[in-house]
């Protein structure tokens, strides 16, 4: 395939740690790995401040003069836009205006996530996400079921599937040796956050010892509450495997991912999935024996611990690849169309 210059605009990047990152991150190891050219727009490139609620996310405020010339020295071939915040409101204005084919990816139900946050009814971001979404090319989601949501809930589409993957250098099945609890062990992986239903989790009424990576608004509090479960923190790489691999079970208690990233991984390590029935557990769990799914959490830890076989979960784990994803997202862009309109008139029309 002919080289590509792949412009990446994302509002989520470093030090965010999270699914759309981490995807993002192995998307463009492997593109650059196949010798394409990749530049990313990323907020810390522009003025800004801190998200009120999440510290770590940099809300930036694009300067229009510095965003078209750092897009006019690359020269890009293709132009995707991960996210719909700020940075990606900027890129989608200025494709628009020059006429340029590009596309979006929908990684966040941001609807779902404000409602629980802050109180925003989901009715006004569906209108803004229909918007945004409506001038793609393709709109890449993960799974059949995202699309059919999104598509109830309004949007037009075209959509494009583009999946997600594991590191199977890195995620495999290992002797358990680093967590030493009472068993079962129960493991939970990701940010704790309100959003992430991290609660439904820790007041399972269940044997063994729940244990919780990552970290989060909420950490402090829960970790006061709950005094009987294990709070690691942040943990990655080899770290990370290590720990999947110890335990017994993994506990997804999500109900606003459009994948979980973590559920493949935990997979892959050999580890059995229990979830609530929503997007993301239903897409993914759909063999016997790697897991179970029911809207009462402690049944669904129950049943997966009483079903959950090693080998079938390894198995449907390591289906899952960063190679096969970078070929969708490939396949998934479109060449940029001729410029409509000169630089310098662009730069003068804001």
């Amino acid at each position: 395939m002919q080289p590509q210059r792949i412009l990446i605009a994302t509002d989520a990047w470093r030090p965010q740690v999270n699914g759309v990152v981490r995807t993002l991150e192995k998307t463009i190891a492997v593109l650059e790995k196949l010798g394409h050219i990749i530049e990313v727009l990323e907020p810390h490139q522009f003025r800004g401040m801190p998200f009120p609620f999440y510290r770590e996310i940099w809300l930036c405020m694009p300067s229009w003069k510095k965003l078209t010339a750092r897009i006019d020295a690359f020269r890009p071939t293709a132009v995707h836009i991960a996210t719909e915040g700020p940075l990606g409101l900027a890129v989608r204005r200025l494709c628009i205006r020059r006429g340029w084919d590009f596309t979006t990816s929908y990684h966040t139900k941001f609807p779902e996530y404000l409602r629980r946050i802050v109180g925003v009814p989901t009715a006004w971001t569906y209108k803004y996400m229909r918007w945004f979404h409506s001038s793609s090319a393709r709109t890449m989601v993960a799974t059949d079921t995202l699309e059919r949501e999104l598509v109830d809930r309004g949007l037009k589409g075209p959509f494009a599937r583009w999946s997600r993957g594991v590191d199977l250098s890195q995620f495999y099945p290992r002797e358990k040796s680093v967590l030493d609890f009472p068993r079962p062990i129960l493991l939970y992986v990701g940010r704790v956050s309100h959003e992430k239903s991290v609660e439904d989790f820790l007041a399972l009424r269940v044997p063994g010892t729940k244990v919780v990576v990552g970290d989060g608004p909420i950490r402090a509090r829960l970790e006061s509450t709950y005094s009987d479960s294990v709070f690691l923190g942040y943990r990655s790489g080899e770290a990370l495997a290590e720990v999947y691999a110890s335990a017994d079970l993994f506990v997804f208690p999500s109900r606003t991912d459009t994948f979980g990233l973590v559920i493949i991984e935990a997979l892959a390590s050999g580890l059995p999935v229990a979830a609530y029935p929503v997007i993301g557990p239903i897409d993914i769990l759909t063999e016997p024996n790697v897991g179970a799914m029911d809207d009462n959490l402690e049944k669904a830890v129950n049943r997966a611990l009483e079903v959950g076989n090693r080998d079938a979960c390894v198995e449907l784990g390591r289906r899952f690849t960063w190679e096969r994803c970078t070929d969708q997202f490939l396949e998934n862009l479109v060449p940029l169309s001729p410029l409509l309109m000169p630089v310098e008139e662009l730069g003068s029309a804001n």
